[in-house]
């Protein structure tokens, strides 16, 4: 499974049952210290539990755990989480599940593991919500936490269990209309709003300048290589579906060549008064060619689109601190 952002469409408030989240501090900072312990220096994907409740229109997270590692078989997950949602409970703390996070690196967050989790929370849990952490943006100075939900299109599509082209035709299901973005707001307690002021005043003047960092290139580099990884994937699969149609072109052809011959050899028997010819099943002589699954193209589309507005945001952000450099300079 695996945010960063993608080109997805705001939720509409008349059809979803909440319209915002709001996070408690606490929350936001746990989630993120989980994700840079467990994503430094490796590829790990980090996970976990969201806890809240629902207020009127919106989706409080107020807490959070992290789900055991992905290698630890001796711990069964299913029953982890009951036992920490127990846990807290006694402890008088929000137990009720409400979604789940996860980190990820730019844009490859949107996945066919991330769907389907998301599709099982969301059948099971009503205003369940996937929060995707962005580590690598983070580490750059820009907080990029996002709140993602299923489409009904969508939710429609994993019902049904189809992905063929004339499937996805009809629910009119897109890579923008896989998931919806949910507005997300972070709410401190007056009391950690005068402790973050204070300890503003502690920090160095030297570690104010971090953000304005502009060696940038590595990063570039790899979203980039990325971004072209994912379109020779995507290539690889637009290749795959124009052979298929060839073939489909190719087998009608046939098909109508034979049909053609057939019925000229049935009027000629009929005008020498011979008995008609046995029937055939057409479908025999022709078999129907599998159609591809659309869904893995969708993905790469989507991620494809990630990966570009990453990259065009990312130079827009990198030209504007060459320039704040600059006037520093002179």
């Amino acid at each position: 499974m695996a945010s960063g952002g993608g080109r997805f469409k705001r939720i509409p408030e008349n059809e979803q049952p909440i319209e915002y989240v709001q996070m408690d501090g606490l929350a936001v900072m746990k989630i993120v210290k989980h994700c840079h312990e467990e994503c430094a220096g490796n590829l790990e994907v980090a996970q976990g539990a969201l806890l809240g409740l629902v207020v009127e229109n919106r989706l409080e997270i107020t807490n959070c755990f992290a789900f055991p590692k992905n290698y630890d078989e001796s711990v069964d997950e299913e029953e982890y989480q009951l036992d920490m949602m127990r846990r807290l409970r006694r402890v008088n703390v929000d137990h009720y599940h409400v979604g789940w996070y996860q980190s990820s690196d730019v844009g490859s967050f949107l996945s066919s593991p991330l769907l389907e989790s998301q599709y099982h929370y969301q059948t099971s849990i009503e205003e369940s919500v996937v929060l995707i952490y962005d580590t690598q943006k983070t580490g750059r100075g820009f907080l990029t936490l996002k709140a993602y939900r299923l489409t009904p299109q969508a939710i429609n599509m994993y019902k049904e269990g189809e992905s063929t082209p004339d499937a996805l035709r009809s629910l009119k299901v897109g890579y923008e209309t896989l998931l919806m973005e949910v507005p997300v707001c972070i709410r401190n307690s007056p009391l950690t709003n005068i402790l973050l002021s204070e300890l503003s005043e502690l920090v160095p003047p030297q570690q104010g300048s971090n953000f304005l960092d502009l060696g940038t290139a590595n990063v570039l580099e790899g979203q980039l290589r990325s971004l072209m990884e994912h379109v020779d994937d995507l290539n690889q699969e637009a290749i795959k579906f124009n052979r298929y149609q060839q073939q489909v072109v190719r087998q009608t052809q046939d098909k109508h060549r034979y049909l053609q011959k057939r019925a000229q050899e049935v009027a000629a028997r009929q005008e020498k008064g011979l008995p008609a010819l046995p029937e055939e099943d057409i479908n025999k002589l022709f078999r129907p060619i599998a159609v591809p699954p659309r869904l893995s193209p969708m993905i790469l589309a989507g991620q494809v689109d990630a990966y570009s507005q990453h990259i065009s945001q990312f130079c827009s952000q990198s030209l504007a601190k060459l320039y704040i450099m600059q006037g520093l300079h002179q």
